[in-house]
């Protein structure tokens, strides 16, 4: 048997709040950006579990421990007509990495994406990750090199916010 093929994938559920948020916070350091993780379980229960929920997660469990876990929603490609998937996090323990269970996650993300009928799937990786584009490459995924990503946060998600009001 191979390793792939001992890790389960499932969908979170709201017990497992706890640990998707440990697997975030372990992301973050990886990432270099533990600074930026500041999400809550009580946030997560919104986001992924409320009445308003706006995205999912899976977790690849090896017997009863959790060794990593994919989290992503739906976008919408105006060029494609349809609805997308965007993989927000893919993330495997550094100690369970080399076995598939990366490859496992974002083949069944994959496969809820074409379950779905989504046009695409898409991610953004950080470049220095070499370990994770070695995975993409060889999952046949394309960087999208002329394009960049921008992102409005804080406070200049406010401050533009703000500019935009008008008076009634």
């Amino acid at each position: 048997m191979s390793d792939a093929a001992s890790c389960h994938i499932r969908p979170a559920t709201e017990n497992d709040v706890p640990v998707v948020l440990d697997l975030i916070q372990q992301l973050a350091e990886y990432e270099r950006l533990r600074h930026e993780a500041v999400a809550t379980e009580a946030d997560l229960r919104r986001g992924l579990f409320g009445p308003d929920a706006v995205a999912e997660a899976l977790l690849a469990d090896v017997g009863s421990e959790p060794v990593g876990f994919a989290l992503f929603f739906h976008n919408f490609s105006t060029f494609v007509g349809r609805r997308g998937l965007y993989l927000e996090d893919l993330f495997v323990k550094p100690q369970w990495r080399g076995r598939g269970y990366g490859r496992q996650l974002l083949a069944r993300v994959a496969q809820i994406a074409v379950e779905r009928g989504c046009g695409r799937m898409e991610w953004a990786v950080l470049d220095w990750n070499e370990t994770a584009l070695r995975v993409y490459r060889a999952a046949g995924a394309q960087p999208l090199d002329e394009w960049t990503v921008h992102r409005l946060a804080g406070d200049a998600l406010t401050r533009l916010a703000s500019a935009g009001q008008t008076e009634e």
